[in-house]
């Protein structure tokens, strides 16, 4: 039997502890549920759509209401089982110090979600990094989780997250942001805080250049398309790296693509 898996206190972790305390939801009735097959079947649809997983949370069973079949192309196990472990997935899927960084992000982010006006927090989206197990190999995944159904005081009932692989090479890059917002926040692993920062600017022709990057063209692709030197596509590119703080065109992407830029 594996060892049992422990916080930073050496306390055991449970499937309890992914559920805030802050975000108690009660007085959920199964006529409650009843109306919710149809964001289920959206989910399907969404599904079918996407090359992304696609899972929605039940914040009052503290369970899956679904899980999306094209999930086992991740981590090898098939939908239904997957909804069968439930929270138990994060516990033997992910590598303990990820685990733990899991769980210090969900109590920071509803920290964080109290924060807001409670007619706004549907709005909001936390985005994240970590690493999966499949086999004896690991994957780093992105996992974006944004509410679907809150309840009347404003605690967070359902929420539908997306499952993509990251572009980055490690566990982290945590944002929480409502789109179109001039700020955003970036969750601090060293200093275990939340900080406030200014979304960047982008440039139409930088938002060009990102839009057909993302095409797969070719910088002389780019330059003709746009009417520009290559030289110019090149320099905008350097421009976008070093506001984004990235290093080559398919981190930008994912970059503008979890900041909702493009």
């Amino acid at each position: 039997m594996p060892a049992k898996i422990k916080d930073s206190d050496g306390n055991d972790i449970n499937v309890g502890d992914f559920f805030s305390l802050l975000n108690s939801v009660e007085c959920i009735n199964e006529s409650d549920y009843a109306k919710v097959d149809l964001l289920v079947e959206a989910a399907k649809a969404f599904e079918r759509s996407t090359y992304q997983c696609v899972y929605i949370i039940d914040y009052h069973k503290q369970d899956f209401l679904y899980v999306s079949n094209n999930i086992a192309r991740l981590c090898g196990e098939d939908a239904q089982k997957i909804k069968d472990f439930g929270y138990r997935f994060y516990i033997d899927y992910v590598p303990d110090d990820d685990l733990k960084m899991l769980l210090e992000i969900n109590n920071s982010g509803f920290k964080l979600f109290e924060t807001f006006p409670i007619g706004e927090r549907t709005e909001y989206m936390i985005s994240y990094d970590f690493h999966i197990k499949k086999n004896k190999r690991k994957r780093l995944i992105n996992h974006k989780l944004t509410p679907l159904v809150l309840t009347d005081s404003g605690k967070m009932w359902l929420a539908i997250c997306t499952i993509s692989l990251a572009s980055g090479t490690k566990s982290g890059n945590v944002i929480m942001k409502k789109p179109g917002a001039p700020v955003f926040y970036e969750y601090c692993l060293d200093s275990h805080k939340w900080i406030e920062k200014q979304e960047i600017p982008l440039s139409d022709t930088e938002r060009e250049v990102l839009y057909l990057s993302a095409q797969g063209y070719t910088m002389n692709d780019i330059a003709d398309n746009i009417y520009k030197s290559v030289d110019t596509v090149k320099a905008c590119k350097r421009n976008i790296f070093q506001k984004m703080n990235v290093k080559n065109i398919a981190e930008a992407l994912m970059y503008a693509q979890n900041h909702q830029l493009i």
